[in-house]
């Protein structure tokens, strides 16, 4: 249960920092315009999925994740 709590207060502490540098618009140059997101614009819809973003953040919560289940 101990290790439950750890990683619940380390995961709690990465969102809360993650979550502040979005809100100073630390992210808002390059995160979810990366080549390879997917923008499809018609007339008055558009679509858009930010696969490489995705990726790249899903990179960064693992190697984080693998350096703390250690």
């Amino acid at each position: 249960m101990r290790d439950l709590g750890r990683m619940l207060g380390v995961l709690g502490g990465v969102i809360i920092i993650v979550g502040i540098a979005l809100w100073t618009g630390l992210g808002a140059g390059w995160l979810g315009r990366l080549a390879g997101d997917i923008r499809i614009e018609r007339g008055n819809s558009a679509f858009y999925f930010p696969i490489v973003t995705c990726i790249i953040i899903s990179i960064m919560l693992t190697l984080l994740m693998s350096i703390f289940r250690r």
